[in-house]
């Protein structure tokens, strides 16, 4: 089981904060049966730990399913995340593969590299979906997604959009959850350091030049080093994204 004991501040704004948008979102429901995508990095760590601690507090059955798909540059990567579900009795589906080299091959001549690999493990996670008969599939973006994402599609696309709390896919058969999008990213990261959680280094060569870090790197550029302006930038998004 998720351990619990007394949450320190992050933990808890964490617990509190995801519990309030599903709440308000209407995010499950009973006998909801729920992919959890983790990556191993500390966003999608967070959320397993969190969405554990929650199916403690929500006054009805749901289950927690894991999905990892390791993207294949080292198939041993996910030990620690195998161990940890077999230590907290987590079911789940771990699988290896060549998404990564391929995103960085020939195969790929258009995309980005980011693209075409998320690209195919979306498609593959829908796939696990309907085949373990999961109704939603729980991601981890954070508000520095949303912020970034929404910059990137208005200055790139010319259209205005972020990243929706709760998605409907498949004429309503599957429903794609962010529990964690009120979260900064920096709260994440105490969580997770608080929580022990056993993240693994990201060994993806385009890991340091992705669209989505590139501009929310430029987005606080131009907040300057008054943190006022990020809080409110932030809590405007926020506002916004979930009416």
């Amino acid at each position: 089981m998720a351990q619990w004991g007394k949450l320190h501040y992050a933990q808890q704004t964490c617990l509190s904060l995801a519990g309030k948008l599903m709440h308000d979102q209407g995010m499950i429901w009973h006998g909801a049966r729920i992919g959890l995508a983790v990556s191993g990095g500390m966003d999608s760590w967070v959320m397993l730990q969190v969405m554990l601690l929650r199916q403690r507090i929500i006054p009805f059955p749901i289950e927690l399913f894991v999905i990892h798909l390791n993207p294949g540059f080292d198939a041993r990567t996910h030990a620690p995340l195998a161990d940890w579900m077999q230590a907290h009795g987590i079911a789940g589906h771990v699988e290896t593969t060549d998404f990564g080299p391929r995103a960085h091959s020939a195969e790929n001549r258009k995309k980005s590299p980011c693209f075409f690999c998320a690209w195919l493990r979306r498609k593959r996670f829908f796939e696990l979906c309907k085949y373990y008969k999961l109704t939603h599939l729980a991601l981890g973006h954070n508000t520095d997604d949303l912020v970034s994402t929404f910059f990137m599609n208005t200055l790139k696309t010319g259209k205005v959009y972020g990243l929706a709390p709760k998605e409907a896919y498949f004429q309503g058969r599957l429903t794609l959850i962010r529990p964690l999008l009120l979260v900064d990213k920096k709260t994440i990261a105490q969580a997770c350091r608080q929580w022990q959680l056993p993240v693994w280094e990201n060994d993806c060569p385009s890991k340091d030049s992705t669209a989505r870090s590139q501009t929310l790197e430029a987005v606080l550029h131009l907040c300057g080093p008054d943190k006022r302006i990020r809080t409110n930038l932030f809590n405007a998004l926020r506002r916004w994204q979930t009416q």
